[in-house]
């Protein structure tokens, strides 16, 4: 081989080996960026910090050894590497993040739940009798319609978040009552019905409604009543009370209603 043939390989060779150095390099660089900011986003999330504390030290750690291993030529693999394991303990981390809020909501939900059995104790009156007639007034003074389904009564829009099917503590006082008159009038059984307005589609309204209704009658049953004695119905946008053309008229539409039988337990038809 001749010198010049030999000096033209050589070239060849360390364009190619500087090419594939750079080529590297690039998809380091990457990697740290990407590493880099999911760290970022983990250590300033409060949530994150309180759950998964352990988790976010060790993804700085892996971050910080792969931010060192940048400044050597050659290490790109390495890089990759402990950019890679950041990254999975930055996952990890909003991973037992969500687990934590999960069981921490579920640990609230059970507290209040408890609080409104302790208070369902607390409102028993001097005589079963007694207490039949004050309910029966505080059932009458609420926001009821008599209907050719039965009596009516209409848990509106505020009791619930827009969009959501769980019911704020606001409603507790209403539902209260309605668990103590049953209790007291065992034959009766109520119908729970959810509406909503006409924004979203037909089947996630559907099931919006129903999941509301369902709501209700969980914290009914939560309580004591017997699930036989509780049906539930979603009718979406159907039946509106009021036109959908104003919020206000939005906000009438997004209700549920509890429909009360008579004393024997005879509920009127269902629409």
């Amino acid at each position: 081989m001749s010198l010049i043939t030999r000096g033209l390989s050589c070239a060849v060779l360390l364009a190619g080996a500087a090419l594939g150095g750079c080529a590297s390099q690039q998809s380091s660089e990457q990697a740290l960026q990407q590493a880099s900011n999911d760290f970022q986003h983990v250590k300033e999330d409060a949530n994150v910090l309180r759950f998964a504390p352990k988790d976010v030290i060790r993804a700085g750690e892996s971050l910080a050894r792969a931010d060192r291993l940048s400044s050597y030529w050659g290490s790109g693999a390495d890089v990759v590497h402990y950019a890679y394991l950041s990254q999975r303990y930055s996952a990890i981390a909003r991973e037992h993040t969500e687990q934590g809020l999960n069981a921490e909501k579920g640990s609230k939900l059970e507290l209040e739940r408890q609080r409104l059995q302790l208070a369902l104790r607390e409102n028993k009156l001097a005589s079963v009798q007694q207490q039949g007639k004050w309910l029966e007034e505080q059932i009458a003074s609420l926001t009821t319609t008599q209907t050719d389904r039965g009596l009516v009564l209409t848990l509106g829009d505020v009791l619930f978040d827009t969009g959501d099917a769980q019911l704020e503590n606001s409603a507790n006082r209403i539902v209260l009552k309605v668990v103590q008159f049953l209790q007291l009038n065992p034959k009766r059984v109520v119908r729970i019905e959810g509406y909503t307005d006409n924004t979203g589609g037909e089947q996630e309204n559907l099931k919006l409604s129903r999941d509301r209704a369902q709501s209700v009658a969980d914290v009914l049953m939560d309580l004591g009543i017997d699930e036989k004695r509780i049906q539930v119905e979603g009718y979406g946008d159907q039946y509106p009370v009021d036109v959908n053309a104003t919020e206000r008229g939005r906000a009438q539409n997004r209700r549920v209603e509890i429909v009360f039988s008579d004393e024997k337990g005879q509920l009127g038809a269902a629409r």
